[in-house]
This record gives C-alpha cells, sequence and structure tokens, in this order.
C-alpha cells in the first residue's frame, strides 16, 4: 500500500464556488475541487495554493483550514490510501483558466447548489458544505475579505 498526501481548495468568489471539469480520454470524466500533490519541501498550504493556481489559473488567498478527506484507490501496480488536506479561499475575481495538461477542459464559479450537484465525489461534497457553512458563518460576521463589494 502507498501513502500519498494531496492538498486542494473550496475557492469562493463572490458567493460562488470555483469547480473544474475533467475529461481523461472519456475514461475519467467529472467535476472536482482543485487539488494536487504535496512537493518535496512544500507545506500544505503553499500546495494547496500552487494546486489552485496551476489547475484554474486563480491567485487565491486562504482564509482557514477546512479539514482532511480521506480516500483509497487502485493503481496497477498498488493500492494508494489517499489523504487531502482542503482549505477555504478567496479569489480575487471570475477569472479561471482550466490547466489542459491535466485534462482540465471547463472551469467556472457556481453558486453552492450547482456546484454541489455537480461535484463527482461524496467526500468533495463533504468538503464544499464544510467550507461553505464557514464562508457564511464569516460573512455573517463581516469577517469574510475586506473588500467593499462584501
Amino acid at each position: 500500500m502507498i501513502e500519498a498526501t494531496s492538498c486542494g481548495g473550496v475557492v469562493i468568489f463572490r458567493g460562488k464556488i470555483l469547480v473544474l471539469y475533467k475529461n481523461y480520454k472519456n475514461k475519467y470524466e467529472g467535476w472536482v475541487l482543485p487539488k494536487g500533490t504535496v512537493e518535496a519541501g512544500e507545506e500544505y498550504k503553499e500546495t494547496a495554493l500552487r494546486e489552485v493556481k496551476e489547475e484554474t489559473g486563480v491567485s487565491a488567498s486562504i482564509i482557514k483550514y477546512i479539514g482532511k478527506s480521506r480516500y483509497s484507490f487502485n493503481t496497477p501496480q498498488d493500492m494508494v490510501e489517499k489523504d487531502v488536506h482542503w482549505y477555504l479561499m478567496m479569489a480575487d475575481s471570475y477569472y479561471s483558466k482550466p490547466q489542459r495538461e491535466e485534462y482540465f477542459i471547463d472551469s467556472g464559479y457556481y453558486k453552492f447548489h450547482e456546484a454541489y450537484h455537480l461535484l463527482k465525489f461524496s467526500n468533495e461534497k463533504q468538503i464544499l458544505e464544510k467550507a461553505y457553512n464557514e464562508y457564511l458563518d464569516l460573512k455573517k460576521s463581516n469577517l469574510w475579505g475586506n473588500k467593499k463589494y462584501f
């Protein structure tokens, strides 16, 4: 068994959530949150920000740590147990550009209920729900961001 660690973000701009559509040779298809593997010497926060930037073109800022999800999958060689550390993030525009090299063919910001139903994996739906509730709490307390439109 191989253990792996990834980090990612629930990126929000003006109440909408950033999601990506992946299509790898029509075998792997679905909407996901941006995430990726921790590189040597990298801190989790750095990985999360780098992966969001690489996969979506978005320069986001971390608001807070949301939690960890865990799942496993099989490769031809072995079984992989993966931990993913998630952060609530804020973007500064609706701009996004899916990373073609990673087979992302679409990206965009969606209302919570739309993003929730688009997401392919239940563990990402749970993280989205948790992150969005944190966002709503921060917004209600006037602690979300410091830009004039909030």
